[in-house]
């Protein structure tokens, strides 16, 4: 039993055979990548079929294979057989047992010129040690003098085959500090365990542009940013990942540095080569000075005590004494998205030639151009799938002829441009559609200012429906052509010919539809760069104020949009907002049309982006934004989604979420019953020490008819009341209730029980209060005369001469001095709530603060005055009061 490694992955190999070899192109050349490497050709006029074979380090699992034609001596097609020696059996060359995997065809290249290099792409699955090429006879030319075949590099990518228990198994994870073996979080695997995924870093490509120091510095710190990622160190994941970023673009600087300085070996220019071989190491450690390498690997503190390691020094390839190429300026690297089947990558390599025997000619230097691979079916034993990359053509000759269909279609291009032009523009070489758009630019930008505006205005519509054409190119080079004509059509021929603004705005929706069109391509540039271009658009000083930009990208879309192309989109829509807000074309309501369309959309991804500008709206605008969603209620929040957003627009507001109401209605919950808890107690403990005083008598309690007289009802719920005179006047109080009534609003209920009066007293009586300083209970016929003499903050008041009420002493002099108050007069009572004289005595208490035109401020009042005889079941009804005499019960 085996288990694999999960993730593909760049494999070692050295020649270990081969029938035929050049005397300067050795077999083993194919041991190195770089951009140097020269790679193998067969010797001349070699019988065919030729055979390379490669050795494995390890028998593995191969997942895709990579080769590097020879832009000239191309082989009609390679044949691959992949190979493992049986158990028990020598591990020896001829002892190997082969499986044939099946055949790629190459292209005999003549449509470049024989410029370009072929790099063919093979997914495969067989599990073996060896890989063996059958290499066909060549394609013939006019430079392939001697029917040679020449392959430049071999790729190998895969997995090793593990046993069980392998201290390397992929279910085991190395802790870095120890180097214990322990298991792997689970839930990480999702980050580093994709079984088809295929790194950058390990494609041919990668290798070929790079300076090879540079190439494995960027491995290390690769490793090293899934490190930091395992052990949650974000900050030092993203420096990494800046790093790595910027270090493939000084590789491919000092790839080509190194070209450069070969040449000049190669022409016994030796103060050039020492020159270039100065500034590379100048280049070189200044980077590793302004990146600070050591840090990022972290060889300089105590986390891992290491020395920098840039790789086997047999890694720097030796390189035969060649031609080289005078000029190289390899493109940036792409990333590959992986795919279930094929990696499109578009980006060509380099074609580092030799110099040819006369009569050759020398190669001419490659553009930096891309050109997209093709996917053939092959007919093999077992399927695998080819790519195909090509180098950047150099045109020669005419582009074949457009059919009818196409001359009808460009005939207004045709009549402006030419035929040959046009035809360029329609060819199915890349180059040609590239260097149509070129000419397009340079003929629309050298035309005089002075000439006719009906004629300026004919050859922008016809440039335009080129723009279009190109725009939607497969070829990254033809697309960016596109852009750059564009762009200078509406910043340069526009205001140079003065191009009427309605006109204007037809070139830019006629483009526009293609772009956004473009901005869901499956290469991630081309998306980025189609947005971008938008963005920028909208912003020209020419198009800006035909609004036509916004006006487009806001109309919504369909709900079957391909995701990519709804989530670009959305993200353009976002990034006008920011830029323009509600004016230039965007208001609230196209934008809300759009975004509620956007909400409804399958993915993920393009709902969360409408989410956040409909966020930023409403922190923008406010409720208006309501107006275009669903009714926010219960059944609504259901949704996730609409409960997600509307709880946000509460946060904005400040209101508090359901899951705040929810839990302050607990606490209040949890607040009333610790009360009528604590109450309970008093009242029990009250019991016991009555019953300890009158030495435990039986029967009922004697009724005073006159009890002393007390202002405080309850005692304050936060502080226990064990006054010896208190608690006898309490007990008194209840000797003197009548079970059922309450003696001061007479109301009478079964409820009123000893406990049940205390909680009347406490919550609805309309004759009382509590004080808003100790939080006593107290009749408000005496509150102003509790407070200024038993409540507890009675210090901090002082009386009214004039209204006679408790008034705080900081207050009190303003208070006087205004003497806006209500004064009060002689034989009246005066309420301490809404400041009104009223009857004296207890019938004029009673009227003012429980009749239907009675206090205003009394809340308890309302209680009072709605109670209806038997309401709720309850025989309940509002009896006489008995006279208290300002006496006040608990």
């Amino acid at each position: 039993m085996v288990s694999w490694t999960r993730m593909p992955h760049k494999l070692q190999f050295r020649v270990v055979h081969a029938s035929g070899e050049d005397d300067v192109h050795k077999a083993g050349d194919l041991n190195y990548h770089g951009p140097l490497a020269q790679g193998w050709q067969s010797s001349r006029f070699c019988l065919y079929p030729q055979d390379i074979v490669v050795q494995l380090e390890e028998i593995s699992r191969i997942r895709k294979i990579q080769i590097l034609s020879h832009q000239y001596l191309i082989p009609t097609k390679i044949e691959f057989f992949v190979g493992d020696v049986p158990d028990g059996t020598p591990l020896l060359l001829e002892n190997a047992r082969y499986t044939r995997l099946g055949y790629v065809s190459l292209s005999d290249n003549e449509k470049t010129g024989f410029k370009a290099r072929e790099l063919k792409s093979v997914h495969v699955d067989a599990v073996g040690r060896y890989l063996r090429l059958n290499i066909h006879k060549n394609h013939i030319n006019k430079h392939n003098l001697y029917n040679q075949v020449g392959i430049v590099a071999i790729n190998v990518i895969g997995d090793e085959v593990r046993k069980p228990g392998d201290i390397n198994d992929p279910d085991l994870f190395i802790d870095v500090n120890d180097n214990r073996a322990v298991d792997r979080d689970p839930i990480l695997d999702g980050l580093f365990n994709k079984p088809d995924y295929i790194s950058p870093l390990d494609d041919l490509a990668f290798d070929m542009y790079q300076d090879p120091e540079i190439a494995q510095i960027i491995r290390k710190l690769e490793r090293k940013k899934q490190e930091a990622v395992l052990q949650e160190r974000y900050d030092y994941a993203k420096r990494l990942k800046l790093a790595i970023a910027e270090l493939q673009k000084v590789g491919e600087k000092l790839g080509k540095m190194e070209v450069e300085k070969r040449q000049a070996v190669e022409n016994e220019d030796y103060d050039k080569a020492k020159v270039k071989k100065l500034q590379m190491d100048e280049y070189r450690l200044q980077i590793y000075k302004d990146l600070n390498i050591n840090d990022l690997l972290e060889t300089t503190g105590t986390r891992h005590s290491m020395k920098i390691d840039f790789g086997p020094e047999s890694y720097r390839q030796p390189t035969p004494p060649r031609l080289i190429e005078k000029e190289y300026s390899p493109p940036p690297p792409v990333l590959h998205s992986p795919t279930p089947r094929v990696a499109y990558d578009e980006r060509p390599l380099p074609a580092a030639k030799n110099k040819p025997p006369a009569p050759q000619p020398e190669p001419s230097q490659p553009s930096a151009s891309p050109k997209t691979h093709s996917e053939r079916n092959l007919p093999v034993q077992r399927p695998i799938v080819a790519e195909e990359e090509l180098e950047p053509d150099i045109n020669q000759g005419e582009p074949e002829p457009m059919t009818e269909v196409d001359l009808r279609e460009a005939s207004s291009a045709i009549d402006v441009f030419g035929l040959p032009l046009v035809s360029k523009a329609y060819s199915k070489t890349w180059s040609y559609r590239e260097d149509a758009l070129l000419a397009v630019y340079k003929q629309m930008q050298e035309l005089s200012s002075s000439s006719n505006k009906e004629d300026a205005k004919t050859m922008m519509r016809a440039a335009i429906f080129l723009v279009k054409k190109g725009v939607d190119d497969n070829v990254y080079a033809v697309f960016k052509a596109a852009l750059s004509l564009l762009k200078m059509l509406l910043t340069e021929f526009v205001p140079k010919h003065k191009i009427p603004k309605q006109d204007t705005s037809s070139a830019v929706e006629r483009s526009l539809q293609n772009l956004l069109h473009k901005t869901g391509d499956t290469a991630a540039r081309n998306r980025d760069d189609a947005k971008l271009f938008v963005m920028d658009m909208a912003r020209f000083p020419e198009v800006k104020p035909t609004q036509t930009v916004p006006h487009e990208c806001v109309k919504p879309f369909k709900l079957n949009m391909a995701p990519r192309q709804a989530q670009s989109r959305a993200e353009i829509v976002e990034m006008l907002y920011k830029d323009f807000r509600l004016k230039d074309g965007l208001t609230l309501d196209n934008i809300m049309g759009f975004c509620t369309v956007a909400l409804q959309h399958t993915a993920g991804e393009v709902r969360e982006v409408s989410e956040r500008i409909i966020k930023q709206l409403y922190r923008d605008v406010g409720a208006p934004v309501k107006s275009y969603l669903p009714v926010d209620d219960e059944k609504t929040r259901k949704n996730t989604l609409w409960r997600m957003l509307f709880e946000y627009f509460d946060k904005v507001d400040g209101k508090p979420s359901k899951a705040d109401i929810k839990k302050h209605k607990a606490e209040e919950e949890a607040k009333k019953q610790a009360e009528i808890e604590a109450l309970q107690k008093q009242l029990n403990e009250l019991k016991q020490l009555t019953a300890a005083k009158e030495g435990g008598k039986d029967g009922p309690k004697p009724q005073k008819k006159k009890p002393e007289a007390k202002k405080n009802v309850l005692p304050p719920k936060t502080k226990k009341d064990d006054d010896e005179a208190s608690t006898f006047n309490t007990d008194s109080l209840h000797n003197q209730s009548i079970p059922g009534i309450c003696i001061f609003c007479g109301e009478r209920n079964e409820a009123f029980t000893e406990e049940g009066l205390d909680i009347h007293y406490w919550k609805s009586c309309p004759m009382l209060k509590r004080c808003a300083n100790c939080k006593q209970v107290v009749e408000i016929a005496t509150y102003t005369e509790h407070v200024l003499t038993e409540c507890e903050a009675k210090s901090n008041f002082g009386k009214c001469p004039r209204c006679s009420e408790a008034i705080p002493h900081a207050e009190l002099d303003q208070h006087i001095a205004d003497k806006t108050c209500n004064p009060a007069k002689p034989n009246m009572n005066h309420c301490p709530l809404c400041h009104e004289n009223l009857l004296q005595g207890e019938e004029g208490w009673k009227e003012h603060l429980m009749g239907h035109d009675g206090c205003k401020q009394n809340p308890r009042r309302l209680l009072a005055v709605n109670k209806q005889p038997g309401k709720g079941g309850q025989p309940s009804r509002i009896a006489k009061p008995i006279k208290a005499g300002g006496k006040t019960p608990r």
